[in-house]
């Protein structure tokens, strides 16, 4: 900060205003007839200042001329003329053509609080022009809006295009007000992360990590980008301060930029600076707001009473369904039936969420009900790929329409039952007496896991294989779970082949749901 009461001619100067105590400055003017320009800048809190003119003292020109401090302290106590005066927050100045010689004083006063703030001061205006300035319309146009996107476009600063100066643009991005300057921003935010390195070309559409607007913050985004500088301060700032919902971007000398990872319906206020990077010195367009457009809305799935329904949802995607029983009822089951990867079901009543799980398989969930209750199911896919479920919700508990199956839905194979003609299995069945159908199909000795995976799709039922492929279909259950296991030998095979085998178990709906595949293989010689 600049800590002399004087000055200087043609460099602005940051200086600190403690509160309710007042501050003077000195300029002097040596001639009459003098253009003057005076510009003050706040940066965080509204200013009152004046500007006002003494004459000098006689002695005061040429050679062996008192100090400047002395002539200070001659006049200090005497009131000048006063010139001009501004209170508010705004970057406000005084120009003249043609001014008196004399000499200027500045006083600056902030009551609301302790606050920095900018002073230049020059005696040759024309040529220094260290602002960039404003084109003849300063306005920020928003040309399009989308959920997560605001593309804003504005003129060139004359400085730029006319002066060929080197001008770069820095956009600011808040969601409380926008900013009459730099200086406001930078007062905002931590000297660390106040300044972005500028992108690299192509690489602008998306601007930077907007952790502090409520996103999780992804790590990488950053350095892939290639122009988010990484500080490792930056977390104990966040740490120990209110963190600050702002953004700052430099863009370079670009006239158009498209900000991303917004929040959808949310306001957003924007703010241009035209930065002259050889002073440093910026000015403010005038800036904007806009609300990006809101989230496409969720189409909710009604489900009846006892039916399923078949759900598809795309990879990471979520799909939301709604079940409002027509009956007062005691209890309620969802019966999920993921036939791919796991996937996970919430279940909220009026608004209160009464489950959170993931599913493989076949799941059944009972809850407690409530009259003239509204129950939101959401079933968010998984990461890997697509998913594919059926759900049946229902309030009356003997409508099963999702067979019950055992812990382990594996086909187990006898080694040395094998034959050059069959082979033995076993699998698991339950308390519930149910219909299994065992099905075989000759594949090519290549035929590996990811194959067999692509096939896993459990929902597909009995009635999409042919007739040729059935080998038998049987009904077993067993009181004593232990003993719930049935053996089947199948015969009629080739020697020396691969057979994968199928076991479907068939509720009383008629839904169906497959075991996990089985890779066999006669033997060869016998």
């Amino acid at each position: 900060f600049h800590d002399s009461s004087v000055i200087p001619d043609g460099a602005e100067i940051s200086s600190y205003l403690f509160r309710d105590t007042p501050k003077r400055y000195f300029f002097v003017v040596e001639e009459d007839n003098t253009p003057l320009a005076v510009t003050v800048t706040p940066c965080d809190a509204p200013l009152e200042w004046k500007l006002s003119v003494q004459e000098l003292p006689e002695e005061a020109s040429g050679e062996g001329s008192e100090p400047l401090e002395q002539q200070k302290q001659q006049i200090t106590n005497e009131e000048g003329t006063e010139l001009f005066s501004y209170k508010g927050n705004d970057v406000e100045y005084f120009v003249s053509s043609s001014s008196p010689s004399g000499l200027y004083q500045l006083d600056l006063l902030s009551t609301e609080k302790d606050t920095h703030f900018k002073v230049y001061a020059t005696t040759t205006p024309e040529s220094d022009q260290p602002y960039p300035e404003l084109p003849y319309d300063p306005r920020i146009d928003v040309t399009s809006l989308g959920r997560t996107t605001v593309t804003l476009a504005w003129k060139p600063s004359p400085t730029a295009s006319l002066l060929k100066q080197p001008i770069q643009y820095c956009i600011v991005i808040n969601k409380e007000h926008n900013f009459k300057s730099l200086c406001a921003v930078e007062a905002r935010l931590s000297s660390d992360d106040a300044f972005m390195m500028a992108p690299k070309p192509g690489l602008d559409f998306s601007p930077f990590d907007f952790a502090h607007f409520g996103f999780p913050p992804d790590n990488n985004s950053g350095k892939e980008r290639g122009f988010l500088k990484s500080s490792s301060k930056f977390g104990r700032q966040t740490s120990s301060k209110p963190r600050v919902d702002l953004h700052k971007v430099c863009i370079g000398n670009k006239n158009i930029f498209t900000v991303s990872d917004l929040k959808p319906d949310t306001q957003y206020y924007f703010d241009m600076f035209a930065v002259n990077t050889n002073t440093n010195m910026s000015t403010a367009y005038v800036g904007t707001f806009a609300r990006t457009k809101e989230e496409a809305k969720q189409k909710t799935v009604e489900l009846k009473d006892g039916k399923v329904t078949d759900v598809f949802i795309k990879r990471k995607g979520a799909k939301f369904l709604r079940f409002a029983p027509v009956s007062s009822h005691q209890k309620v089951t969802f019966s999920v039936h993921s036939c791919l990867d796991a996937v996970q079901i919430q279940v909220r009543r009026d608004g209160k969420l009464l489950l959170s799980q993931n599913v493989e398989g076949v799941r059944q969930f009972q809850l407690r009900g409530k009259a003239k209750a509204k129950y939101l199911i959401r079933l968010k896919g998984s990461k890997k790929g697509a998913s594919m479920l059926k759900i049946l919700a229902t309030t009356r508990p003997n409508k099963q329409s999702f067979p019950s199956l055992p812990e382990d839905t594996r086909i187990k194979a006898f080694d040395k039952l094998r034959t050059c003609s069959s082979v033995t299995v076993a699998w698991l069945g339950t308390q519930e007496r149910n219909k299994f159908c065992i099905y075989k199909r000759e594949v090519d000795d290549n035929y590996n896991e990811e194959q067999k995976k692509r096939e896993q799709n459990q929902c597909l039922g009995p009635d999409t294989r042919k007739k040729s492929e059935k080998v038998l279909c049987k009904y077993f259950h067993s009181q004593n779970i232990q003993k719930a296991v049935t053996t089947e030998t199948i015969r009629g095979l080739q020697p020396g082949k691969s057979y994968l085998l199928d076991v479907y178990v068939i509720g009383h709906g008629g839904h169906s749901v497959k075991y996990q595949s089985k890779l066999v293989k006669t033997r060869k010689f016998c």
